[in-house]
């Protein structure tokens, strides 16, 4: 039998604060905590989530301030279904306060705004809006 991947088990995010970090997710993404991770000294220093549209992938927050931030850079791209979403999710990012834009990337529309670290988060599209991007910089191209 060869090796091969089986899906994503989780993804998991540094926070600097995990109480600050745990309001904002669980505010913007609806999220139901599963699991806590005490230190040694009793502290909670981890949670994990389910959350809807992840399937049995989990998502989990950890206190590392040390380095979280990764200021604008975008470790994880979560699937949205198309443009109606990134409108939708849109207006639930003003409801809420948070700055964000909806920009046409490659391949479909693109929801980008920040934690309260800085880390850059992407909604993505599974539905294309059919345009070629391939000359407009910091876009991709087919290989």
């Amino acid at each position: 039998m060869q090796a091969e991947l089986d899906g994503i088990f989780g993804v998991k995010l540094p926070v600097r604060d995990l109480a600050a970090g745990r309001s904002w997710y669980e505010r913007v993404f609806d999220l139901t905590p599963r699991y806590e991770f005490p230190d040694e000294g009793g502290i909670v220093r981890g949670v994990v989530y389910e959350a809807a549209g992840l399937g049995n992938a989990k998502f989990a927050l950890r206190e590392r301030p040390d380095i979280a931030g990764l200021s604008g850079f975008d470790p994880v791209l979560f699937g949205i279904k198309d443009k109606a979403a990134a409108d939708a999710w849109a207006a639930h990012l003003t409801s809420l306060g948070i700055e964000h834009r909806v920009v046409r990337a490659t391949i479909g529309w693109l929801v980008i705004f920040h934690d309260p670290d800085g880390l850059e988060i992407h909604l993505y599209s599974w539905e294309g809006h059919g345009a070629d991007m391939s000359g407009t910089p910091g876009s991709g191209r087919a290989v």
